[in-house]
């Protein structure tokens, strides 16, 4: 199995790239994240997933370890394929699809071209445990203050017994209402309104 591949963007195109390594060129197929993140960039390092068909060996890049985890727990969702799983990532962000998988919002992941809702069910109802856990064991919360401060929160209030949706509802509410604070302070907030 391969874990990354790194070397120079030799094609880019919203579905695949093309990355020369080794004087080899690998056709790495993408999401829209991806492709975003890549533009304009020479040097690149994908983490990849390989998939092998009886008529295929196909790659999946993307440019964080988070994305691919996602990738991952989609396509272990029965009826959801590499195809399905790229789609997906390409119209929600990734923190969009653990957001909607959290929250059990089926709705928004139905809005992806081609889930249904008895799929977009599926996949929340499968995935709803697996993301709180794959975001944990991952550990790539996003650099930024407020989610630093979010995410250290609600695992606060997590480990003190309430459940990891609503406590994250109810962190946003305080968040957006009250903007930056410590998070003893916010952890007080939550814990008066949960």
């Amino acid at each position: 199995m391969y874990e990354y591949i790194q070397g120079s963007l030799a094609e880019l195109t919203p579905t695949h790239a093309i990355v020369d390594a080794g004087g080899v060129g690998y056709f790495v197929n993408i999401s829209l994240q991806t492709y975003s993140q890549l533009e304009g960039k020479t040097q690149v390092k994908l983490w990849l997933h390989q998939i092998i068909r009886e008529d295929a060996h196909l790659l999946y890049g993307f440019t964080d370890v988070r994305e691919r985890e996602i990738f991952r727990l989609l396509i272990s969702v029965s009826g959801v394929g590499a195809s399905t799983a790229r789609l997906i990532l390409s119209s929600l962000t990734t923190d969009e699809i653990q957001a909607a998988i959290t929250t059990e919002n089926v709705n928004l992941i139905k809005q992806v071209k081609g889930i249904g809702l008895k799929t977009a069910q599926r996949i929340v109802v499968d995935l709803k445990d697996k993301v709180s856990i794959g975001e944990a064991t991952v550990s790539q919360i996003l650099s930024t203050s407020n989610n630093t401060l979010k995410s250290e929160a609600l695992s606060a209030l997590v480990m003190l017994g309430f459940a990891r949706s609503a406590a994250d509802k109810v962190i946003d509410q305080v968040l957006k209402e009250m903007g930056q604070m410590p998070v003893e302070a916010l952890i007080k907030h939550a814990l008066k309104r949960l």
